[in-house]
C-alpha cells in the first residue's frame, strides 16, 4: 500500500511557487508510519508546508496504534474521520518516492516507486488536528490511495493518489466541490511513475542511509512500443 516513503531534499518552490514554508521539508530515506512528515494544507487561502504526524488522529482517538496511515480513496465516505477530512481538511505530501514490496520465491523484493523523471511527487492525504489546550496542538495526516496502474501492479495493487501541481490549490481548497475533488483520485498516468529494485536494507526502518533508495536494477517504465 503506502508504508514506507523516500523524501530527497525537493524544489517546492519551483513546483508550487505559491508556497509559504514555515518550517523546513522534513526528509528521509525510509520514512515509516507513526513518524513525523511535511505536508501542504491551505491557510488563509494560501498553500503552507507544516509538519504533521503520520497516522490520522481524530481528537476522539483513544489508541494512538490505532491511527490509519492510509484511507482508501473508494470508501472515504464510509468512515466519519475520512468523510469529515476529505471535505474539510485535505493536504498534499511532497516526496521523491514511494517503496513497495514485490513477492518473489526467495522473499518480497523492495522496490521504489518513483516519477520517471525522478521529480517530485504530491501525494494526496487528509489530515486532522488535536488539540491538547485551548492553544496547543498537534495535526495528523493520512495518505489517499487508489488501484496501482497496469504497469505497476504487479509490484503492489495500491498507491497514493498523485495530485498535479495545476490541480493543487483546488486540491486543498475545501471550496471545491466534493465530486471535483474525488475526480483527481484516479490512478497515475502509464507515462508518469516508474518503479526499479532497492536494497533490502529498506525493509528495517532503522536503515535511515540514503543508499536505501539507490537502484540495483532498471527501471521498470512504461514504453510507447508495449501499446497493445
Amino acid at each position: 500500500m503506502a508504508g514506507r516513503l523516500h523524501i530527497s531534499p525537493l524544489d517546492l518552490p519551483r513546483l508550487l511557487p505559491e508556497l509559504t514554508t514555515d518550517e523546513p521539508l522534513l526528509t528521509g530515506a525510509n520514512l515509516a508510519p507513526r513518524q513525523g512528515l511535511s505536508m501542504i494544507r491551505l491557510d488563509a487561502g494560501r498553500p503552507h508546508l507544516r509538519r504533521a504526524f503520520w497516522g490520522l488522529t481524530p481528537p476522539w482517538l483513544k489508541v494512538l496504534d490505532h491511527a490509519p496511515h492510509c484511507a482508501r480513496a473508494e470508501s472515504l465516505d464510509e468512515r466519519k474521520m475520512f468523510a469529515e477530512a476529505f471535505a474539510a481538511r485535505r493536504c498534499l505530501v511532497p516526496v521523491s518516492g514511494v517503496y513497495v514490496w514485490r513477492a518473489m520465491p526467495r522473499g518480497k523484493q523492495p522496490y521504489l516507486v518513483t516519477r520517471v523523471d525522478r521529480g517530485p511527487l504530491l501525494l494526496a492525504g487528509l489530515w486532522a488536528r488535536y488539540h491538547t489546550t485551548l492553544s496547543a496542538f498537534h495535526d495528523s495526516m493520512a495518505l489517499i490511495t487508489v488501484a496501482a496502474p497496469p504497469l505497476l501492479a504487479p509490484l503492489s495493487d495500491r498507491l497514493p493518489a498523485v495530485i498535479d501541481a495545476d490541480q493543487a490549490t483546488a486540491w486543498l481548497d475545501p471550496s471545491t466541490p466534493l465530486d471535483e475533488a474525488r475526480a483527481m483520485l484516479n490512478p497515475a498516468s502509464r507515462e508518469l511513475l516508474g518503479a526499479f529494485p532497492v536494497s533490502r536494507r529498506v525493509n528495517h526502518p532503522l536503515n535511515q542511509e540514503w543508499a536505501c533508495g539507490h537502484p540495483t536494477g532498471p527501471m521498470l517504465r512504461w514504453q510507447p512500443a508495449q501499446e497493445s
